[in-house]
């Protein structure tokens, strides 16, 4: 496999939301792991020293999009409220009413301040201290996980 086609694979695999690739092609194997390492192997013994010039190439190019993850801004400091469980999460209760909570309101504990739509069940997530709502740190529609933060309490 040449240096063209491994430099395009990893160039597919950074703009995809796939984190794994790997690909067998007569007697080469390339794997391509996102934000990780890149292997070639050679199974035959004449494809072993263009193939040591491609696997410098290509952690290189797979580094950018670790560092890109590493710069997220940090968060607002005050209590975090976040997801009891996996779904996805809406600020209101349908697409016309208007959302549970807005930044600047203030909240008491108990009160309902979005849902999660887990396994088509709406879940009510109320808020588990009052203050006022700070931040919503995820967008509406969104897919949430386990302890992911939800919002900013002060």
């Amino acid at each position: 496999m040449d240096l063209r086609k491994l430099k395009k694979l990893i160039d597919l695999v950074q703009e995809s939301g796939i984190a794994e690739l790997e690909i067998t092609e007569g007697e080469e194997k390339v794997k391509i792991v996102k934000g990780g390492e890149a292997s070639v192997t050679p199974l035959g013994p004449a494809a072993a020293p263009s193939k040591a010039a491609a696997t410098g190439a290509a952690p290189a190019a797979a580094a950018p999009a670790v560092s890109s993850a590493a710069a997220e801004a940090p968060a607002p400091s005050g209590h975090v409220l976040k997801a009891p469980m996996v779904g996805t999460f809406y600020r209101s209760a349908s697409p016309e009413s208007k959302p549970f909570v807005e930044v600047g309101q203030n909240v008491k504990a108990g009160e309902t301040v979005c849902i999660i739509e887990a396994m088509k069940l709406m879940n009510e997530i109320e808020a588990d201290a009052t203050g006022m709502i700070k931040a919503i740190l995820v967008e509406n529609g969104q897919p949430v996980e386990y302890g992911q933060p939800l919002f900013i309490i002060e």
